[in-house]
């Protein structure tokens, strides 16, 4: 039988990819057109089983219940926006592309390219086991990009887009400034070059984490317990980092996936119930306003973080000296 997923991204390529890179005349990138649609496709059927697990959770023991969701659709349409374009575009187009350079680059000066079965030789024929291993490492990399995009003034007025959500639900998750997005893929596509993840196992690596990250933003009183909470990141555990009280600095619970680093790096606070959360600090159009009223909200946050670090010129009151 032919894999359904591919079957569809079959047409997605013939019928709508290709027409498109021709009308554009960008031709070139026919060749990895497939490799974007099948991303494309996971990426809308993980949105679908994301519903289908989340949606019944919030039905059944939401934290909080609102009359007005305007503001959840705009979080809705972040999602669409990052998993079925975004996350496609970046995690196989143009890591595929940085790959094939990098890995040339290094062949041609005579090295080994990084791989991470290489530098452990028990992982070799292990592929499912070698695949949770990216996993905790991409996890634990994403915990300090998490933690200083909290703790750097200009990154966090980014961030803060992603904490203004009073109505938290597990269509938050992708609530991210684009310039925010594009700092989180460099990081991450650098961590995946260094230990030498595939092109074709970078996106289902992402989408799987992303899988967890939605739930742990589900507006639902749900915990794993006092183990299960130790172990994977729950809606309960992630909730108190985006409580009133723990934005900005003052945050805890970085962890995306595995709560394991809060709990070694002393940032965990598993004492915390299900509190509302908001950033009071953060402008309002990060809260309500619509998409293009939110990155224009984050832009102006973080000319104003810049204007702040700015040194003041010599003899202004600002320096401490009197003009």
């Amino acid at each position: 039988m032919i894999d359904p997923f591919m079957a569809l991204a079959g047409r997605l390529q013939g019928e709508i990819v290709i027409p498109l890179l021709y009308r554009f005349g960008w031709m070139q990138w026919e060749d990895i057109a497939f490799g974007w649609s099948l991303f494309a496709v996971y990426g809308f059927f993980q949105v679908l089983a994301t519903w289908a697990v989340c949606m019944p959770l919030e039905a059944w023991r939401p934290v909080e219940r609102w009359t007005n969701r305007r503001v959840v659709l705009t979080d809705m349409a972040y999602t669409l926006i990052a998993r079925v374009g975004l996350l496609p575009l970046v995690t196989f187009v143009a890591f595929y592309q940085v790959q094939v350079w990098v890995n040339g680059w290094i062949v041609d000066h005579g090295w080994i390219p990084p791989d991470l079965e290489l530098l452990i030789p028990p992982l070799l024929g292990h592929p499912v086991i070698t695949f949770f291993v990216y996993a905790v490492i991409l996890d634990f990399a994403d915990y300090w990009r998490h933690r200083l995009s909290h703790i750097v003034p200009s990154w966090y007025a980014l961030h803060s887009l992603h904490h203004a959500q009073r109505q938290m639900t597990f269509w938050s998750d992708d609530r991210n400034h684009l310039l925010d997005d594009f700092i989180s893929a460099l990081w991450f596509g650098f961590i995946a070059l260094l230990i030498g993840i595939s092109p074709f196992q970078f996106p289902l690596l992402v989408l799987l984490l992303r899988f967890v990250e939605s739930l742990s933003h589900a507006n639902a009183r749900v915990s794993f317990g006092w183990l299960g909470d130790r172990l994977l990141v729950s809606p309960r555990f992630h909730r108190a980092h985006h409580g009133v009280l723990a934005a900005g600095r003052q945050s805890c619970n970085y962890g995306a996936v595995l709560p394991w680093w809060d709990m070694i790096f002393g940032t965990a606070d598993f004492s915390r119930d299900f509190v509302p959360t908001g950033d009071p600090g953060a402008p309002e159009a990060l809260a309500s306003g619509g998409y293009l009223a939110q990155q224009s909200a984050g832009l102006r946050a973080l000319a104003v973080r810049f204007r702040r670090a700015r040194p003041a010129p010599a003899g202004s009151s600002r320096a401490g000296i009197p003009g």
